[in-house]
């Protein structure tokens, strides 16, 4: 079995972070594993705290899967320090893991910031070259290429800006536009539109790192990069499409909507 690793934050009420990622890798067929980079107190309606690993414990729960179970893809979610960020990069490095996904995380579907100042200038130094895809949302994007993003023409130019600076692919999430949820992926000076229909639902907590993490496992399948993004919209859809409805906030997707074993049976 094809395995993956989720590095990023926990959230506590189960639909973002490393509780997202372990569902939605499971769910795409490989065996997921996670480094905490740390504990949020967090529901559907906000971020009540945050609590980071420390370095060296980060650095530890790195080393302990890599020099055990060496995973296929390797997925970056929330990291809100530049010295956890540090030692990230440097793990990766020295592992020389492959298939890295980097979603830069910077604020919470609640609208909770999630990145300490100065943080954004490390993961663009020290994780982008390391990637073979960053997955910005456009607010992401108009922070990474320093550009207002706000039709399909501004979304190609800050793509590009920001795979041209670091060196890796770019998959520019259309999501906050206003008219449709098309996705545009920047690879090697080339760029290609994946369409999306808008799906009305309000709850939308974790669709982030749902979808980065849905590539991250059928790169770690052996997909293209591009097969890979469509396969990780088509989950992201039917997990939207579902229409789960949980809590007073922006709630979770249902990660599990097409479980078909005896053992999800209700009673």
């Amino acid at each position: 079995m094809k395995t993956a690793l989720s590095i990023a934050g926990s959230d506590s009420c189960g639909g973002a972070g490393i509780q997202a990622d372990i569902k939605t890798m499971t769910m795409n067929g490989v065996y997921a594993m996670s480094a905490v980079t740390a504990l949020t107190a967090q529901n559907t309606t906000g971020v009540r705290a945050i609590q980071e690993s420390s370095p060296e414990f980060l650095k530890d729960q790195i080393d302990a899967v890599f020099e055990d179970i060496f995973p296929d893809a390797v997925k970056i979610g929330m990291v809100s320090s530049a010295e956890l960020i540090r030692v990230i990069a440097d793990r990766l490095r020295y592992f020389q893991a492959v298939n890295i996904v980097v979603d830069p995380v910077m604020v919470a579907t609640s609208g909770s910031a999630l990145m300490k100042g100065g943080a954004v200038h490390t993961l663009i130094g020290e994780l982008f070259p390391l990637a073979v895809l960053v997955t910005p949302n456009i607010p992401e994007a108009e922070i990474l290429s320093e550009q207002s993003v706000s039709s399909k023409e501004e979304m190609i130019r800050a793509a590009e800006a920001i795979s041209k600076k670091n060196g890796c692919a770019v998959l520019l999430k259309g999501g906050h536009s206003v008219h449709d949820a098309s996705d545009l992926l920047y690879e090697n000076g080339a760029y290609q539109w994946f369409e999306g229909q808008r799906i009305e639902n309000a709850n939308t907590h974790g669709t982030g790192c749902t979808l980065s993490s849905a590539i991250a496992a059928n790169l770690a399948k052996g997909f293209s990069l591009a097969v890979s993004v469509q396969r990780a919209k088509d989950y992201i859809s039917g997990a939207l499409g579902a229409m789960l409805d949980l809590g007073r906030g922006s709630g979770p997707l249902q990660h599990n909507f097409d479980l078909n074993s005896r053992f999800a049976d209700e009673v």
